[in-house]
């Protein structure tokens, strides 16, 4: 059996890992730490979130950097506050207690003078968000002369987010770096673009196959129509009573409609997007891991580096528009080895989408029947009673009441009082499915009917994409915008910018055709002054957004 001693970790942190129940490495951590611990090569890790990427490198790191010398000398970079924090935390876990490491964790949304304070103390390793480290690098607050390794940790969501000339003028600020490690779940060209410029004929290592998804998640989908989203996403929530998950939305809009719609009707949930504050998102958060939330609703913009153990459900809403997005979105369950469940509400319209996600994770989804009323019923009903015979019963204190108890039920039977318990427990759930309809699709061959035709749809848009048949459709306006590739935007991830921008739902938008430069947005006319309101003018990265109608004020610039 393979061990972390025999893969060449040093005694100090052996005893700490052992501490933690690390006793066998995962199979990233045995291919990656042999390699790493050499110091002078660069490498390409492939593997999904959840898989132990992080002891992966830290461990290594550990025992590369020189003790005695407290400046900086490795540098991890990361998408979000919430893994920046995350990797930080599992360092200092991680670190020998005998030889102290100094780990520093930078980000935004804090103040940045007491991160500044903390780096002039002296630190070993600087785990830092791409954005707030580039402002200490502006202060001069932060010296990377002396960086030997590098980190791009979840490095196909930080280009994603748009991070890529963040992450090489980052790169570009450490000369006398050693080696570079990239770590990603996925590879699209972007990062083969900065593994090419940036890294030395890199070892590269992919567990299971470039973009597959975790063997322990369960890929499930739920036909229905459009208008019974919704309900159906209750019926699922209901008929799993232990559900303890993330509910994915395209937009925050979304996001926060059905939160309040969750909320009136009894259920612990909270919606986290980009209009919250980061104190507002710190306490979100705080809740979810403590389970006081069974359930946390976001975008995938929000989520991103979200990283709590024991998830057991990722339910997407809606599918997202760009299939590797589903990668990131899944991996938030079945982590560090345990069992989950990904699930999806789709219309017969989007199964085509079904069989795309089902080519890229290399994975079978599992057509699943939305549950009847009667069945959520008899789920809890049994949740309920396991529930009570495994109550705690063991503090004395109940032994107090126990007289009046007697008194009072003398006159009762055991069935009665039973029957009593599961009233108080179940009446709300026998009045709303009392007459509960059947949300299930029947008609398997109009679902099949409607599979074809939004793949010659999608072929269709495929054909706008490169330049023919762009005309907007009589009920859309068409307006340009002034962003493009360029500026780090994927077609989903500009979707989304928009729609976040905006506040307006998805299905008021047509076509989208993107270049390097500028963009073209059909949007229904109704809806297109307010886009226009909400975006027209703003800041992105320090250049102002123009957008406007392309008939009348863009044309001109289209060629």
């Amino acid at each position: 059996m393979i061990t972390f001693e025999s893969l060449g970790i040093e005694e100090g942190i052996l005893q700490s890992i052992a501490a933690l129940g690390f006793t066998q490495p995962t199979p990233i951590q045995e291919k990656a730490i042999p390699v790493l611990l050499q110091g002078t090569k660069d490498f390409v890790g492939l593997a999904q979130t959840g898989t132990g990427k992080t002891a992966a490198f830290g461990l290594p790191l550990l025992q590369l950097i020189r003790k005695e010398d407290k400046y900086p000398q490795a540098l991890i970079i990361c998408p979000t506050r919430e893994l920046c924090l995350q990797i930080a935390s599992d360092l200092n876990a991680f670190k020998s207690r005998k030889q102290p490491v100094t780990i520093t964790a930078v980000y935004g949304g804090t103040s940045i003078s007491e991160q500044i304070r903390e780096l002039k103390r002296g630190s070993h390793i600087v785990v830092a968000t791409p954005g707030r480290l580039i402002d200490l690098i502006e202060r001069k607050a932060v010296n990377l002369e002396q960086i030997h390794y590098v980190v791009l940790d979840e490095a196909d969501e930080m280009l994603n987010m748009g991070f890529k000339d963040d992450i090489e003028f980052i790169l570009k600020n450490t000369p006398n770096r050693q080696s570079t490690w990239l770590f990603s779940a996925t590879m699209p060209s972007e990062i083969k673009q900065v593994s090419k410029r940036y890294m030395d004929k890199p070892f590269e290592i992919t567990i299971g196959k470039v973009n597959a998804g975790n063997a322990n998640i369960d890929h499930q989908y739920y036909m229905t129509q459009h208008v019974n989203r919704y309900e159906t996403l209750k019926r699922i929530i209901d008929f799993n009573p232990g559900l303890y998950g993330i509910i994915f939305t395209r937009t925050k809009a979304d996001a926060q409609d059905i939160t309040e719609q969750l909320i009136r009707e009894g259920y612990d949930i909270e919606a986290l997007h980009g209009d919250l504050t980061q104190a507002q998102r710190d306490k979100v958060m705080s809740r979810f891991r403590e389970k006081s939330l069974q359930l946390l609703i976001a975008t995938d913009v929000a989520a991103r580096g979200i990283d709590v153990t024991g998830i057991t459900h990722v339910i997407n809403y809606e599918l997202p528009d760009d299939t590797e997005v589903y990668t990131h979105r899944s991996g938030r369950t079945g982590r560090a080895g345990r069992s989950g469940i990904s699930l999806s509400i789709v219309t017969p319209k989007e199964i085509y989408r079904i069989r795309q996600v089902e080519k890229l994770v290399n994975t079978r989804f599992h057509k699943m029947d939305i549950p009847s009323g009667k069945d959520v019923c008899r789920k809890q009903f049994f949740y309920f009673i396991e529930k009570m015979l495994n109550a705690d019963i063991s503090n004395g204190e109940y032994e107090a009441y126990l007289p009046v108890l007697r008194e009072k039920f003398a006159e009762v039977d055991k069935e009665e009082i039973l029957q009593r318990v599961a009233a108080l427990e179940f009446d709300r759930f026998l009045k709303y499915y009392e007459n509960a309809a059947d949300l299930n699709l029947r008609d398997d061959r109009k679902a099949e009917r409607s599979t074809r035709g939004a793949a010659a749809g999608e072929r269709g848009a495929a054909r706008d994409t490169k330049g023919r048949n762009f005309g907007g459709s009589g009920n859309y306006q068409r307006l340009f915008v002034n962003l493009g590739t360029k500026d780090g935007f994927y077609k989903a991830s500009f979707l989304q910018f928009i729609l976040d921008m905006s506040d307006l739902r998805k299905d008021v938008l047509g076509r989208i055709d993107m270049r390097e430069m500028n963009s073209w947005v059909e949007v229904e006319a109704g809806a297109a002054k307010k886009m226009i309101r909400a975006i027209d003018g703003k800041n992105f990265k320090g250049r102002k957004i123009r957008m406007n109608d392309a008939v009348s004020g863009g044309r001109r610039k289209e060629g």
